[in-house]
């Protein structure tokens, strides 16, 4: 018998050299929305991409990188 489960989704971001993860607000928002959401507790994220989603550890990984302080 196949069963079918929904993965949870964890978002990281790189803070001080540290990678922290920070736990889904909603299901139903989408990355983007969920970006939104933390750039307002996380202002490196303000200029943040969300990178390809990753599936580890039975669970999607998106990680926010910030592009401060990058050229180009």
């Amino acid at each position: 018998m196949l069963l079918a489960t929904q993965l949870k989704r964890v978002f990281l971001m790189e803070d001080k050299g540290q990678t922290v993860e920070l736990s889904d607000p909603d299901p139903a928002l989408s990355p983007q929305a969920v970006l939104n959401h933390y750039s307002n507790l996380y202002a490196i994220l303000t200029t943040a991409k969300i990178s390809p989603a990753d599936i580890r550890d039975d669970a999607i990984q998106y990680k926010f990188e910030s592009v401060m302080g990058t050229k180009g």
